[in-house]
Order: structure tokens, then C-alpha cells, then sequence
């Protein structure tokens, strides 16, 4: 698990080209509660990029593993609970907060990244793709 990305992931690239083109600047990774991937300050606005298997997304890419299955259990419901916690938090600070998940990316990377364009506009709460 040493070797797996936590910033800069390739799901996160995508979104922040498209957005960046868009003409939406923001910065990377602040200290915030669980260091959103996505800050627009501007915006008061948090965006976290989740990958579907570390998030435990209910998706077609999302499988449990068959292997070590209490281990995996307890890991990815313990990461989903943290997402809550840091989601509420994040609220609770009065910022609007956004999730982009991997599978939405791999699909329609414009769709969602035009989508999340609207949301940061707006004055809706929260966003999840």
C-alpha cells in the first residue's frame, strides 16, 4: 500500500486541467480537514477526488476483496466513515464541499468537469459526481 498515490492521481489531473481551462483557479491539498484535493477560495469551495475502491464507491469498479476480506472490511468502512467526519467538518467550518468520484471520471471527464463548473457558481451546498 506504500506505493499507492494519496495526491496528484491521475482521476485528480483530469479534473484540475479541465477546470484550470475553464478559468477556475484554486489551490492543492490545504490544510483544511482531510485536505481536500480542490480549494477554491474564491468560490468557498472544498472538492475531494475520490477513487471508487479506496472509498468504497457502490460502483461497477468497486469490488470487495476476496482476500484478507476482515482486513479490507474494516479499512475502506473505516475510510468512508473519516469522508463523513471530514465532510461534516468541513461544513461545519461554512464551506461548501464537492465530490468527484473516479468512475464518473473515466466515463465523461468534460460532463463532470462542466457540471462541477455550475455547482462552484452556484450557491448550493454540496456536489457529488
Amino acid at each position: 500500500m506504500s506505493g499507492i498515490r494519496g495526491k496528484n492521481t491521475k482521476p485528480e489531473i483530469v479534473l484540475r486541467k479541465l477546470l484550470h481551462r475553464q478559468g477556475f483557479r484554486f489551490s492543492l491539498h490545504a490544510r483544511l480537514p482531510g485536505k481536500p484535493d480542490l480549494v477554491f477560495a474564491k468560490w468557498n469551495a472544498a472538492v475531494f477526488i475520490h477513487g471508487c475502491f479506496w472509498h468504497r464507491h457502490e460502483c461497477r469498479i468497486f469490488k470487495w476483496p476476496t482476500s484478507r476480506s476482515e482486513f479490507w472490511r474494516a479499512k475502506l468502512e473505516g475510510n468512508a466513515r473519516r469522508d463523513e467526519r471530514n465532510l461534516a467538518a468541513l461544513a461545519e467550518e461554512g464551506w461548501r464541499t464537492g465530490v468527484v468520484w473516479e468512475c464518473s471520471l473515466r466515463d465523461e471527464p468534460e460532463k463532470v468537469a462542466v457540471a462541477c463548473a455550475r455547482w462552484l457558481r452556484s450557491k448550493t451546498k454540496t456536489f457529488e459526481r
